[in-house]
């Protein structure tokens, strides 16, 4: 059955002018170069040394570019960009009044800009449209989208990401397409670079399910005694969680505690996901 969601905390700003496919491919992970209409991708703007700022989807309609981005980054966001604008012919517009954003799977149709969401195929599309054009969905709630997109194994901007707090690698950027390894030079590239080259990434964003107790959003995880991630946002009994995979494979191998508060662990990697994980003995 078609399912839809309007996304509340998400919110979309443009960016027009005729420098700006030049300015933003100078700075975020994306390659801009590679979006067009229907033809969207998923980046990120970094710090110096690497960190993700601010996460978004990028969309072409006509001559300027959308971005579906966090309702509650939004300002910092707007910020940033025109701290790097300096004198680029770009103007940068807050849409938060006239445009929102909705996702929709399971064979939704949704108005507006529609796309398919670029990091999993099982994601279904996603929208952003004139806020009048939205109010005739049949909205399914929050709850059904955290749902839907934790069982994915796909991180949110606000309850999983952050700002300023993960590297690329860590948030499986590497894994959904969220960074262009080939393009030329932004901000952070030396650092994703140098991780991309290494043997094996420490920490990821994978899925856990609490099998007892409660599993809580910010609760440490602890294997073996030893504190080696963090629960972030959840849904039931399952949720996302950043995982040292090194001491969760220490812990397997050596039959020891996995837990947060009073939930039992295990962990899964998303379907999509091809990075080595340990797998728990049978």
């Amino acid at each position: 059955m078609p399912t839809f969601a309007l996304l509340p905390t998400r919110s979309v700003i443009a960016l027009s002018g005729e420098e700006a496919s030049t300015f933003l491919n100078g700075l975020i992970t994306a390659n801009v170069e590679d979006v067009d209409q229907g033809t969207p991708a998923y980046g990120a703007l970094l710090t110096p040394q690497g960190k993700i700022l601010f996460d978004f989807f990028i969309q072409r309609d006509n001559e300027r570019y959308l971005v579906d981005c966090s309702a509650g980054q939004k300002l910092d966001l707007i910020k940033r960009l025109t701290f790097y604008k300096l004198r680029a012919k770009v103007d940068i517009t807050d849409l938060s009044d006239t445009m929102g954003v909705a996702a929709g799977w399971d064979g939704a149709e949704l108005p507006g800009l529609a796309y398919a969401d670029p990091r999993s195929d099982g994601a279904g599309l996603r929208t952003m449209a004139a806020l009048d054009d939205l109010k005739g969905l049949e909205d399914a709630g929050a709850e059904a989208y955290e749902t839907h997109r934790i069982a994915l194994g796909l991180a949110d901007s606000d309850r999983d990401i952050g700002s300023g707090e993960l590297f690329p690698h860590e948030a499986n950027f590497d894994q959904v397409g969220g960074v262009h390894f080939t393009k030329g030079c932004y901000v952070g590239q030396e650092v994703v670079s140098r991780m991309r080259h290494k043997a094996k990434v420490r920490k990821r964003i994978v899925i856990a399910r609490g099998e007892t107790g409660s599993l809580a959003s910010g609760s440490e995880i602890t294997t073996d005694g030893k504190v080696s991630g963090t629960v972030l946002s959840t849904q039931g009994t399952e949720g996302l969680a950043l995982i040292r995979l090194d001491r969760l494979e220490d812990a397997y191998a050596n039959a020891g505690d996995i837990s947060a508060g009073d939930a039992r662990l295990t962990f899964r990697k998303p379907e999509w996901a091809t990075f080595d994980m340990p797998e728990a003995p049978n």
